[in-house]
């Protein structure tokens, strides 16, 4: 029988919308990667008896591993570590040496502020310091110490803090606890391989699947997740090691029907690709309905290769004339969104940046506007390459203003490894 697990998401402000929660999803990777079945992620308000609520639920479905997040913090609403310390009959005390490491982390954060009452701070914060009789401690990242309750009769219990810069490096040392490991001692051992294909729809995929059922011995023994990001196909397989040749039959199916959609066989991502395709390059771009994003993109990969030169945003005619010498004539015969006006663009800003490489973008994005011939979710791309003629398409991608937008880059970019990527 598999090693099975629940996640409480506590916070009122997660479960009315207000915070996104970002914790439930990323738990449940790692959960997966160890190899313990997620049974439910429950969500519940800072009210004590709502949370016992999900605790007594979960222990029903008869889970090995509960995992709770949030509700650690000092103010009166922070209930989580006295509720699951009750749920296990345990009695709360102070550990004075946590309380210690506590205080000495406060100093370094009210050092140099006027005006600060330490001991204040240090009494509002002692209910950090009150763990449950037998809890292992799971030192602070924050101010925000979690715990590990392990007990032979109810599920172990893994109490984490809300915000994920504090969650997710604690959660390593909460794994390694003889609490985690003893409750996940029967987990089952999976591999986990992601590949990514673009410019597929999901029936193509579903057909190919549909035929690797028939075809691949084993295939039934392929846990295959698929999701739609991006435009991009994301497809997520765990299996045991005993099944490994199955999926390597599937990658090598996926890779003889769909040869040029296919461009992640290890799970990659696009903008990694691009990054890489980049080093000793400089790139500008030239954005209208896109209002920047894929400089924006670009630049969160860019680390210390600084290739980004730099971008210009266009929405106007008047713009594009005067900051990326687009001929106003070009505009007024093919219109902004063309591809004759995509090209200027993208060749605008590989002169104006002196960069080797330059993307224009130009579209309706919605929500109002378009026409017959241009509706809502037309796009032109340009791909400038020094010493290339310039590569132009045109686009109608679905979805609203925001899908638009994010499509629109997600081609960019999958252009620019294409382009980048062939001799």
């Amino acid at each position: 029988m598999s090693v099975r697990a629940g996640i409480v998401v506590t916070g009122t402000e997660v479960l009315t919308g207000r915070v996104r929660d970002l914790n439930g999803p990323w738990l449940a990777d790692r959960l997966l990667e160890l190899g313990v079945e997620l049974a439910h992620i429950t969500q519940c308000g800072d009210r004590a008896d709502d949370l016992t609520a999900q605790l007594v639920f979960l222990a029903g479905q008869q889970v090995d591993l509960i995992i709770t997040s949030g509700g650690l913090g000092p103010t009166a609403d922070d209930l989580t570590v006295a509720t699951v310390a009750q749920f296990y009959g345990r009695e709360l005390v102070l550990d004075t040496g946590l309380e210690q490491r506590i205080a000495d982390i406060l100093r370094r954060l009210t050092a140099g502020r006027q005006g600060v009452d330490f001991d204040a701070v240090l009494a509002a914060n002692r209910k950090q310091a009150m763990v449950p009789v037998g809890a292992q401690i799971l030192e602070p990242v924050g101010t925000a110490p979690g715990v590990v309750l392990h007990s032979e009769h109810l599920p172990t219990v893994v109490v984490l803090p809300g915000p994920p810069r504090e969650l997710q490096p604690m959660w390593a040392t909460a794994v390694a606890t003889d609490g985690v490991q003893q409750a996940i001692a029967g987990r089952t051992e999976y591999r986990q391989q992601t590949v990514r294909m673009f410019g597929l729809p999901e029936s193509g995929l579903a057909e190919t699947l549909r035929d690797a059922q028939s075809q691949i011995t084993g295939f039934d023994r392929l846990e295959i997740t698929t999701c739609l990001r991006r435009g991009e196909l994301e497809i997520v397989t765990r299996y045991e090691p005993e099944a490994a040749d199955s999926y390597t039959a599937l990658v090598d199916l996926l890779r003889e029907r769909h040869p040029r959609e296919l461009f992640s066989e290890d799970g990659t991502l696009v903008d990694d690709q691009v990054a890489g395709l980049l080093a000793g390059r400089t790139i500008a771009t030239a954005e209208s309905c896109t209002a920047g994003l894929l400089a924006a993109r670009l630049a969160d990969r860019a680390g210390s290769s600084a290739y980004l030169a730099g971008g210009v945003v266009s929405y106007s005619n008047d713009a594009k004339i005067e900051l990326l010498g687009v001929d106003g004539a070009l505009i007024a015969q093919h219109g902004a969104v063309s591809e004759p006006v995509a090209r200027a663009m993208a060749e605008g800003a590989l002169a104006r940046f002196g960069a080797d490489t330059a993307v224009g973008i130009t579209g309706i994005a919605g929500p109002g506007g378009g026409t017959a011939e241009k509706p809502v979710g037309t796009v032109c791309f340009g791909v400038a390459v020094a010493g290339r003629d310039t590569v132009v398409r045109t686009l109608r991608l679905p979805g609203d203003r925001s899908d638009v937008r994010e499509r629109s880059t997600t081609v960019a970019m999958h252009l620019l490894r294409q382009e980048l990527g062939r001799p």
